[in-house]
């Protein structure tokens, strides 16, 4: 029995199949590129069907798939009229049009109310609360046809079902879902002027919701917690840290952390009923990319430049890099903060430098665990710098935790194919099927003292990153 895990990202689509021992069969990717201008990021809606149907006809060809579950971004927005044609572009959860509308609704509510009942400490443009606000402000006529509101996962849902219904990880950002008792938060509702028949029916993760070609349809989960799934990050004491263009930590967690007004973790509905935290960086692994494009053309790739790297002393011998390239998010949310190289002096080669920006996004990640003080026996690694063994290693050391790579890295994919398989019954439970999941490679920390390199950094950090 075949099932088939569809990611839809920001910029390109991802459709996997697997087996039911969880084995990959096979893959294929539809790339796409959004209408962006200044604040604005759009996206004709029917296209999103249109590559999502790209990418089953190329996951699938030769393969009877018994299920399929679909993750995507939380916050992307389709207005559509009472048949569901979309009455104007989507609005992508990048977009920042909406700032005039949550500076409103956080004047209205306030962020610990906001906190208390949907887990967000802020309100911001790229929620979907914000961006119906401003269409309603300043698109009425748009506004005037609106007689669904969906996100994504809902819309390709819709047309593969003509069900109007979502899932609740999805609406977790949304500030108009009451994630203690997984329904609609109609105070909410109301202040933005939307009644609760424009909205889909709630489900949980894992529900069959009807067919598509002979294929069982299942709700999916956002991308983060599909990733989770796909990582078997399924009970507490066990997160997932992707460093990829940037760095995400995903954490469960049992309860809603008491509101703290300097914080700005997010807690979200997580697939099981429980909850989920998710940290993230502006950058990370861009560092190196940024690093390797405009200071070493010569190597021929990553790995040649890590190798250089390897035969750097941990320390970097002083030099403390600061990879606040696109400011800063976490733990301290600067956007005017800027990157660093400190400690330069002759003896230092481009190997010092690369070795100084791993050791900087590994005390980034430290500094980031140190901050929502979750005890964590296991690190599950994911994204591209998973790959690269020496970094691996240096994040143990400097964070003293278990890191495990993992040999399916199509986390996403895999966790929605696992909740395909749990909705069409193949799996008991998605904990049952997330006992196949298989590790790789396990990083435990060898012994290297790297306390003066973190000190160096939160010094650097504390010293720079701070808002004028």
């Amino acid at each position: 029995m075949n099932f088939l895990g569809i990611d839809i990202g920001t910029t390109s689509l991802k459709a996997a199949s697997f087996n039911d021992k969880l084995e990959q069969l096979t893959q294929a990717t539809v790339d796409y590129t959004l209408e962006a201008s200044g604040v604005y990021a759009e996206f004709p809606a029917e296209k999103y069907w249109d590559i999502t149907k790209e990418g089953i006809q190329k996951a699938t060809e030769g393969l009877e798939i018994e299920a399929l579950s679909i993750d995507t971004q939380c916050e992307t927005l389709i207005l559509t009229d009472e048949d569901g044609n979309p009455v104007r572009k989507a609005i992508v959860w990048v977009d920042n049009r909406a700032d005039e509308e949550a500076k409103i609704i956080e004047e209205h509510f306030g962020r610990k109310k906001v906190y208390e009942i949907t887990g967000q400490p802020e309100i911001t443009a790229t929620w979907p609360a914000s961006k119906l606000l401003w269409v309603k402000r300043n698109e009425p006529e748009v506004w005037a046809k609106t007689k669904k509101i969906f996100l994504l996962e809902d819309y390709i849902l819709y047309k593969m079902t003509g069900k109007f219904v979502t899932e609740k990880t999805l609406q977790s950002s949304t500030i108009y879902f009451d994630i203690n008792n997984g329904i609609w938060w109609k105070e909410m509702l109301d202040f933005i002027g939307v009644e609760t028949s424009m909205l889909p029916e709630l489900y949980d993760s894992g529900i069959k919701i009807g067919e598509y070609e002979g294929m069982t349809v299942v709700t999916g989960a956002m991308d983060q917690v599909a990733g989770g799934i796909g990582a078997g990050i399924i009970k507490q004491g066990i997160i997932s840290e992707m460093t990829g263009t940037t760095m995400v930590l995903f954490v469960p967690v049992d309860n809603i952390p008491p509101y703290v007004e300097n914080s700005i973790i997010p807690c979200h509905y997580n697939y099981d009923g429980k909850y989920s935290l998710v940290l993230w960086t502006s950058v990370a692994g861009m560092a190196f990319k940024w690093f390797k494009n405009n200071f070493c053309e010569d190597y021929e790739d990553f790995n040649a430049l890590t190798a250089i790297a390897e035969k750097i002393e941990p320390g970097s011998n002083g030099l403390t890099m600061l990879p606040h390239l696109c400011g800063s998010t976490m733990p301290k949310y600067n956007p005017e903060a800027k990157g660093a190289f400190y400690g330069i002096t002759l003896e230092h080669t481009r190997a010092h430098f690369a070795r100084a920006i791993m050791e900087a996004i590994s005390c980034m990640l430290k500094a980031n665990l140190d901050y929502i003080n979750v005890d964590a026996n296991e690190i599950r690694l994911m994204g591209g710098g998973a790959k690269s063994s020496l970094w691996n290693q240096i994040k143990a050391d400097m964070t003293g935790k278990t890191l495990t790579t993992l040999k399916n890295k199509e986390t996403a994919c895999l966790g929605s194919a696992i909740l395909a398989g749990v909705g069409c019954g193949y799996f008991k439970s998605v904990e049952e099927a997330c006992s196949m999941i298989e590790t790789d490679k396990v990083f435990k920390p060898s012994g290297v003292d790297y306390s003066k390199v973190y000190e160096n950094y939160n010094n650097l950090d504390n010293l720079l990153n701070r808002t004028l």
